[in-house]
């Protein structure tokens, strides 16, 4: 047997296990522990005699335990018919059971040996035939296959008989292998080596089974072959053993031996479980470091998922149908505006002096000194109007006492309250991290509370919700009303404007409303009259709100419209030069000189009110001057007067020989003060243009104009072969046209002339450092040249890549420094926010793929958000 064991093992590994069974079996013998009869003993070789005989006749992968379970079932129902062989019986089920176990194991191994047992057909049949005798003795134990077969048949039925079980219960045991191997898995083999472990107890070849023979967990794909090396190391130690060494000590070594191969499975399965986690793990630690980057360099830092989520709540307004009935909301809820806080008084170190003496002032007569104080050295200070001005309402707050004792300006100190009032500048500038923090989250508070309000079920942006404070009114220019007392608003001066069926706004504590209204036919929330010039105070939306976008929509599409007019409306003014009509000829002047030169129409004013300011129709004959020929130009009208602000429009103009003789007749018998159109005003201006084009006004070919200009000098300027920069540099220009266009002027910055040094000097830095980075390239081509090898070849191209991004730089400054110096005393914000179609700008920057952040900061870029969705890279105004 153990012969037949070597010769087995050298086939396979279940021919190998199941002479084990047999081997085992004998030891049992020696040992003394078994006790079976010659019968039981005969049954057990039989049946490993009959397995092996089906292995060599068979061609297809046998083994079952079906033929073994057959007559064990069939015993149990005959258990009353043979009780007196009871006791044999179940000693031959037993041994048989044990066969069936290495049967199985049979049926999952050995495809690779069928070959090889065939050549042993006739020892097996010689087997065979001695053991015919105790397989009749045997069969007398087991039931035939039908009930009514008598028990008086023959030796030669019963083995015909037999033979056909049996190769019926072949053909059912491929079935069942084929499935029964399929879904096997390694936890299942490690389960059977456990119980098969707790079995050994009953059955002396249960220590060996198929659970723990099978030695493959997955496919020879998953593992790899480095892992599968040990087992066929192992197998072939298996053929060298000795067969001196004790076979009980063989089987405890292969199944240690075996537990330990089974606990490196399981410790390879984790590690590569391990390994695969481990290697997803870096990609998304590396995604999630990126995206971390990216929050930390964009300039929102950290408040990028807060904008996302803001743009998913839209109101995409532009997108639904207009409403043509004038109705501004169906529904408006808001808290009303915010107060400025109480005054609070100084404290007692805080001093005023009159006449050198120390004096204590009233509350209110302290909080209007306290306004001046504050602007003690600006230059309003040194002005006759605002401190006659300033002095005559600082005197209504005082106290009878405080009158009769204050009566001259001069003899006032107010240079201890400056110096308080500086001091508490001087903190605010220097707050701690945590005060600024605290400040900030007071504020974000403040605007979630009166910022917002809900208008047609959409939170709307309030744009100016807080109250001007008590102070100092300025104005610009040389303003009449400058130094004038701005008095605090107080409730009972608002009123407010609201949905009936909306949460009214509460007044502050002791304190009521004006006046609550519900009018959709306007869009302020709330209004005041403030006293220096009784003009009414509104809170409106926010720039970026519905209604804003709407009335600046219509604005520049009503501009749009006047394209197909225009010619028309020139055609006619020109005829109107020659009108016999004084008041035609002077609209007719008027016409041309806003269409030409974009000026505003101007508006009548009460002397005395207001700063001197004109516009086209209110120009008086001291502002123009005529020349009918200077440099070399016939027909120039000189305009020199102040415009809106103050600003100073200053132009000459040669205009056409028609327009020249009617200013002429205009100023005829006139006085410098006298106005030059007399016989017209805006009101009357504006009705004529409403009749040549409905909504047309002097203020849309302002608009008209200085969009057309953009456009027209986008497409001069721009050079598509230029750089983003470049074009950049081209796109202010065409901005500065139009500004200059409009008169949008503005004084030269305080530290105009420090920046633009220290602008001339980051260039003169870079030009030093591109000489040098021209020196290295030199260098590195000479060594290239010189070695001709890769290491040369990349370090020329290195040189070569670095002094291109230098003087990339370089030309960066450089037109910085170009446009500062031409936008001096230009302001190019003016025009591009009021009178410029905000599509041209956009449809520029996506057609040359410039940076839309490079023409309008965030909060332009909200207020044209509607342009930006609708605009095309080919949109034309």
């Amino acid at each position: 047997m153990i012969d037949l064991k070597l010769k087995v093992n050298n086939y396979g590994t279940v021919n190998n296990h199941s002479n084990l069974a047999s081997t085992n079996n004998h030891i049992k013998m020696k040992d003394g522990h078994i006790s079976k009869s010659k019968d039981s003993h005969s049954s057990s070789k039989h049946s490993s005699s009959s397995e092996k005989h089906r292995d060599g006749h068979s061609d297809k992968p046998k083994k079952s335990s079906s033929s073994d379970k057959h007559r064990d079932s069939h015993s149990d129902k005959h258990k009353d018919k043979h009780s007196e062989k009871h006791k044999d019986s179940s000693k031959h089920s037993s041994s048989s059971s044990s066969s069936t176990s290495l049967d199985k194991h049979g049926s999952s191994s050995s495809s690779k040996s069928s070959s090889h047992n065939s050549e042993k057909h006739k020892d097996r049949h010689k087997e065979k035939s001695s053991s015919n005798d105790k397989l009749k003795e045997k069969s007398k134990h087991k039931p035939s296959d039908s009930s009514t077969v008598k028990s008086e048949k023959s030796s030669e039925e019963r083995k015909k008989e037999r033979s056909e079980h049996r190769e019926e219960k072949i053909a059912k045991a491929n079935v069942v292998k084929t499935e029964h191997t399929s879904i096997k898995t390694d936890s299942k083999h490690m389960n059977n080596m456990s119980s098969s472990k707790h079995n050994s107890v009953t059955s002396p070849l249960s220590k060996i089974s198929p659970s723990k023979i099978k030695r493959e967990p997955m496919s020879d794909d998953d593992i790899p072959l480095i892992k599968r090396k040990p087992d066929d190391v192992a197998i072939k130690k298996m053929k060298v053993e000795s067969d001196d060494e004790p076979l009980q000590e063989k089987y405890k070594a292969k199944i240690q031996a075996e537990k330990l191969k089974a606990k490196e499975r399981r410790e390879d399965i984790e590690n590569r479980k391990r390994k695969a986690e481990e290697a997803i793990e870096p990609i998304k630690k590396k995604k999630i470091k990126k995206e971390i980057k990216n929050e930390v360099e964009s300039p929102t830092k950290g408040r990028k998922k807060k904008d996302n989520e803001e743009q998913q709540t839209i109101w995409k307004w532009w997108e639904e149908e207009r409403r043509e009935d004038g109705v501004k909301w169906t529904f408006l809820e808001h808290k009303g505006p915010l107060f400025a806080p109480d005054y609070d008084p100084l404290p007692d170190n805080v001093i005023f002096k009159y006449e050198g003496k120390l004096m204590k002032l009233s509350q209110d007569a302290e909080e209007v000194a306290g306004f001046y104080a504050k602007m003690l050295e600006h230059d309003y200070t040194k002005s006759e109007i605002f401190n006659k001005n300033f002095f005559k309402d600082w005197r209504k707050v005082m106290s009878s006492s405080e009158k009769e004792t204050i009566t001259d300006l001069k003899k006032c100190d107010f240079r201890d309250m400056h110096a308080f009032f500086t001091e508490q500048s001087e903190e605010r500038k220097n707050r701690t991290k945590e005060e600024k923090l605290a400040l900030k989250k007071r504020n974000e508070e403040i605007q979630a509370e009166y910022g917002y309000c809900i208008m047609d079920g959409h939170k709307e942006k309030i744009g100016n919700f807080r109250i001007e404070p008590p102070g100092l009114f300025r104005g610009r220019g040389d303003h009449p009303k400058q130094g004038m007392l701005k008095r605090r608003t107080q409730p009972e001066d608002v009123i407010i404007n609201c949905s009936k069926d909306s949460k009214i706004p509460q007044p502050p504590s002791g304190h009521k409303w004006r006046k609550v209204q519900a009018d959709n036919k306007v869009s302020w929330l709330a209004c005041w009259s403030e006293n220096i010039q009784g003009q009414t105070k509104y809170v409106m939306l926010n720039a970026a709100s519905r209604l804003k976008g709407e009335k600046d929509w219509q604005k520049y599409e009503v501009a749009r419209r006047l394209y197909k007019h225009v010619d028309k409306i020139r055609a006619t003014y020109r005829e109107d030069w020659k009108s016999k009509e004084m008041r035609i000829r002077q609209r007719a002047v008027a016409l041309y000189f806003i269409d030409k030169l974009a000026l505003r129409a101007g508006n009548e004013k009460e002397e005395g009110e207001t700063a001197d300011t004109v516009g086209c129709c209110s120009l008086r004959v001291e502002h123009i001057k005529l020349h009918p020929e200077i440099d070399n130009k016939e027909f120039v009208v000189e305009f020199d007067f102040l415009g809106k602000d103050s600003i100073r429009y200053q132009n000459k103009v040669p205009v056409e020989k028609r327009v020249f003789k009617n200013l002429q007749l205009f100023m005829e018998n006139k006085q410098p003060g006298d106005d030059l159109f007399d016989r017209l005003n805006t009101a009357t201006l504006n009705k004529h243009l409403h009749d040549l084009m409905e909504g047309l006004t002097a203020k849309v070919f302002r608009t008209f104009n200085a969009s057309k200009t953009l456009q027209e000098q986008l497409d001069l300027l721009t050079n598509p072969e230029e750089s983003v920069t470049a074009k950049l540099l081209s796109y202010n220009r065409a901005n500065r046209a139009v500004a200059v266009l409009c008169n949008h002027q503005r004084s030269v910055p305080k530290n105009f002339s420090k920046q633009m040094e220290n602008l001339q000097n980051k260039i003169k830095a870079k030009m030093d450092v591109i000489k040098e980075g021209k020196k290295q390239v030199k260098d590195a081509k000479s060594d290239y040249k010189n070695l001709k090898t890769e290491k040369a070849k990349s370090m020329y191209e290195k040189k070569k890549k670095q002094l291109e991004r230098l003087q990339e730089q370089l030309c960066k400054l450089e037109v910085q420094a170009t446009d500062k110096d031409e936008n001096k005393e230009i302001a190019l914000g003016t025009s591009k926010l009021n009178y410029l179609d905000p599509r041209i700008s956009v449809a520029w920057c996506k057609k040359w793929e410039a940076p839309l952040e490079k023409i309008y900061n965030k909060t332009q870029r909200e207020k044209f958000r509607w342009a930006i969705d609708m605009a095309t890279p080919n949109f034309r105004f």
